[in-house]
């Protein structure tokens, strides 16, 4: 992204917010990007098993740096069966909210979003979805916290002086549109192992992306490629990788990894808890550690980003803290999930 400004000797607050805003050209993401399925690709709204999931992740990023990134995700979606068929339609819901930098650069996006999945057969869970969201998104930043050339005089900051940015504005709005399809099914022995495959375009309308409302300047479209597989390794373990590779513009993001989970309780069909634990890699970037856990309806895990990048000599190899939570549930009603034979499910 970029503001569309041309500067010659911008210092401060300002380098800062260009910073923030030329990141690579890539949107806001996580280390746990399993936990945002919406942001991945809509389509893979639903795919789990139950009639709602509510979804929540928060991200602290860079403290050693500057000030630090604040991301927030939130997301709701809810499934709903039609009729007597196995076929499924889900709406949901991605809030995003993130704070960056000195100038308090922040982001905020509404988007709904509705997925189909339409089933290909009749005797194991095996859906096609396509989904598609889209919404609002501001920005605003603190124009009081910028500092530009114009401001030094005999090379001396004087906070007084004019910013000579008369065209700037504080905020502004957009509209943003992706779509997405996946392919999901079971396979292997009792249909116990799972996988999902699945391919996205975001910012299908380019949204204009200039705190200068210079409409020229649009955000680039972004691909995203997702696969996921679940494999059953013991009745009371498995193991579970997933992997995002993203292209926008002339940068891309390849992240993934793998966990592996053991089941504690008196029955492996109904366990008490579900720990997992494993190592995520983004590619030239960081090296993710993370632990979950899983009890009843409920799951949270924690990351931590170990920066492995050219920025780790002024980061000291630290990154981004992230923590999410997770609730899935059943309605208990008579179309309910629960009593399908085949529903999406990872």
């Amino acid at each position: 992204m970029t503001t569309g400004y041309n500067y010659k000797r911008p210092v401060a607050g300002f380098i800062l917010m260009l910073s923030l805003l030329n990141a690579k050209g890539q949107d806001i993401h996580f280390s746990q990007f399993f936990e945002a399925p919406l942001l991945r690709n809509p389509s893979l709204a639903g795919i789990y098993t139950g009639d709602y999931r509510i979804q929540g992740v928060y991200r602290d990023q860079w403290n050693s740096v500057t000030n630090a990134y604040r991301t927030g995700s939130l997301n709701a979606e809810y499934k709903m069966p039609i009729g007597n068929s196995n076929d499924f339609i889900t709406t949901g819901l991605q809030a995003v909210f993130d704070k960056a930098g000195t100038v308090g650069l922040t982001t905020t996006q509404i988007l709904p979003a509705l997925n189909y999945h339409k089933s290909l057969s009749n005797e194991k869970t095996m859906y096609l979805s396509l989904g598609f969201m889209g919404g609002y998104i501001g920005k605003s930043l603190d124009l009081s916290k910028v500092t530009t050339d114009n401001q030094y005089s005999g090379g001396v900051y004087d906070a007084s002086l004019p910013t000579g940015e008369i065209m700037l504005s504080p905020n502004y709005s957009t509209w943003d549109a992706s779509v997405g399809m996946s392919f999901n099914t079971t396979f292997g022995p009792d249909q116990q192992n799972s996988m999902f495959i699945g391919a996205a375009y975001h910012h299908l309308n380019r949204p204009k992306s200039s705190f200068y409302h210079n409409r020229s300047i649009e955000l680039n479209a972004k691909y995203v490629a997702s696969i996921g597989v679940k494999w059953g390794v013991t009745d009371l373990s498995s193991i579970t990788l997933q992997a995002d590779h993203s292209i926008q513009g002339g940068y891309t993001e390849t992240i993934g990894g793998a966990l592996y989970s053991y089941k504690l309780g008196d029955t492996p069909d109904d366990p008490t808890y579900i720990l997992s634990g494993g190592l995520l890699l983004r590619w030239k970037d960081a090296l993710v550690p993370v632990l979950k856990i899983d009890w009843g309806n409920l799951s949270s895990a924690l990351s931590y980003d170990v920066n492995v990048s050219q920025l780790k000599t002024a980061s000291m190899g630290r990154g981004g803290f992230e923590i999410s939570i997770c609730y899935i549930g059943f309605l208990h009603r008579d179309n309910s999930s629960e009593y399908k034979m085949l529903c999406p499910k990872f």
